[in-house]
């Protein structure tokens, strides 16, 4: 292999390839080698001084350690600074409750709800939970932390007229799923959930501690009983940077 030939694919990091490597691309890299001496949670340097250390720009900077953050490499913190990433959180794809699966982790789970009132559904909200236009659903705003750490925002709907006195039932217990049980008699069997990435908007960016537009992973789950009954539409904003989600796939039978 020529010189000429080595030093291209040396400046682009992969065989085959020509052309320069963006300069950030290459302080994307170094800053990856710091994470890899540092332990997970450990701060990261600021930004001026990394720029001095490089010799390049704190725009540069940034700009690499944004990617990095977006990857899960590192963990930025309002406020706090950025960091090395701990290990991201493993959810399977199961019908279980936010609180099994924190526990099932041994993790130490814990809800502020943020908000809960009713509200009129519209159309679309109407088909999800099978109710009629502008019948009242109860809507409940929570923020999901592990640790004492927040992980996620979630929404969740339900029939008012279904779940007579919910509201009230809810401020008695922790979980809403132990509540439909002992109280109502209903615990949702099947569920279809979608997941999709949308970047942080400022409110659930200061409420997950993270920067707007950052990448979030947007989960809908549509639960139903053993009847096929809808139980609950919900819709949950979770930290990227945080989280993974496993799921056990099976070939279907010919």
């Amino acid at each position: 292999m020529s010189t000429d030939a080595s030093s291209a694919q040396a400046d682009t990091g992969a065989p085959g390839l020509t052309g320069r490597v963006p300069k950030y691309y290459r302080i994307k890299q170094r800053l990856l080698q710091m994470t890899e001496v540092r332990a997970p949670g450990a701060p990261m340097p600021a930004e001026r001084l990394l720029a001095v250390e490089f010799r390049t720009s704190r725009t540069t900077v940034r700009k690499a350690m944004q990617e990095l953050v977006g990857e899960g490499r590192l963990d930025r913190i309002q406020g706090k600074g950025t960091f090395v990433a701990r290990p991201k959180v493993y959810r399977a794809l199961q019908l279980t409750s936010y609180t099994e699966d924190m526990r099932a982790q041994g993790l130490t789970p814990a809800s502020q709800v943020l908000d809960i009132g009713y509200m009129a559904a519209g159309e679309e909200l109407a088909a999800l939970l099978d109710v009629a236009r502008d019948d009242r659903v109860l809507r409940i705003e929570r923020l999901r932390l592990a640790g004492g750490e927040p992980m996620a925002i979630e929404t969740t709907h339900l029939s008012a007229r279904r779940f007579p006195g919910l509201r009230r039932n809810l401020a008695r217990r922790t979980s809403l799923y132990a509540t439909l049980a002992e109280v109502y008699g209903v615990r949702p069997a099947e569920a279809d959930e979608t997941i999709e990435t949308s970047p942080a908007t400022p409110r659930e960016a200061g409420l997950l501690g993270t920067d707007v537009g950052l990448p979030m992973l947007l989960l809908s789950r549509h639960s139903r009983d053993e009847q096929g009954t809808p139980v609950e539409w919900v819709r949950s904003v979770y930290r990227g940077s945080r989280y993974r989600f496993t799921a056990t796939l099976t070939r279907p039978a010919p």
